[in-house]
Formats: structure tokens, C-alpha cells, sequence
């Protein structure tokens, strides 16, 4: 009998939040990526958009400010997303993707800061 793989889903990053109606955004992503469940954001300041929260830069995505709640594809153009955007939420820490620059235990940590700072917080074995 063959093995089915089901991808991860909102289910497996949401853990638990206050009420939808408010913890929740419409957002747009920019061009570039397909964005899995679980992908860390930042706002970019000039345009509004979201992408994958960096480590370093300075056009305002390197602050964690969102979690991503369903997979959307922007390969080939901006493309409209669910994300968690304000607490009180927990989410689970081995769920959240990051930006390739987000690449040691320090720098995650920071992830997780500046989400906390939201109201999402990122948690073990949830």
C-alpha cells in the first residue's frame, strides 16, 4: 500500500488565537516565491507588501511582524494571503519558516521576539 504524504496546514502552525476576526489580515505578497504555511513576514515600508522576514536590510521586512496561515504561490505575481497579524496568538516554533538570512539560533530568536512583540507567540511541543 502506498504512503500519502499530506503537506503541513494551518493546523499544524496555529495553535490557538483569540478570535479570528481580529487576529487575522487580508495581506499582499510580493512577486518572487511560492510561500509555504508557516512563512515568517515582514511589511516592506514603501509598497505595503509582505515577503519573507529577513535577517539584516533596511526596507522594513527585516522586522517579524506575521505568520503566514495558508500556502500562496507569487511566483509570477503578487498574489493575495491569509496571515496572523496581532496576538493574542501561539504558534508552533517547528512550523514557522524563515528567510534563507535567518540562518542560526540567534537570529531565530529574533524572529521570535519581534513576534511576541505582535502578540504571537512561538512555542515548543504545542
Amino acid at each position: 500500500m502506498p504512503v500519502l504524504t499530506q503537506p503541513p496546514g494551518m493546523g499544524d502552525v496555529l495553535k490557538y488565537e483569540v478570535n479570528p476576526n481580529y487576529t487575522r489580515e487580508v495581506i499582499t505578497l510580493a512577486q518572487g516565491m511560492p510561500y509555504p504555511v508557516g512563512s515568517v513576514l515582514g511589511q516592506i515600508t514603501a509598497s505595503g507588501k509582505y515577503k519573507l522576514a529577513t535577517s539584516g536590510g533596511a526596507d522594513g521586512a527585516e522586522t517579524a511582524i506575521a505568520v503566514l496561515l495558508y500556502a500562496v504561490d507569487a511566483t509570477l505575481a503578487d498574489a493575495i494571503g491569509i496571515v496572523l497579524r496581532r496576538g493574542p496568538a501561539i504558534v508552533a516554533k517547528t512550523a514557522l519558516i524563515f528567510d534563507a538570512t535567518v540562518s542560526d539560533a540567534a537570529k531565530v530568536a529574533t524572529k521570535h521576539t519581534q513576534l511576541n512583540a505582535a502578540g504571537i507567540v512561538p512555542r515548543d511541543g504545542v
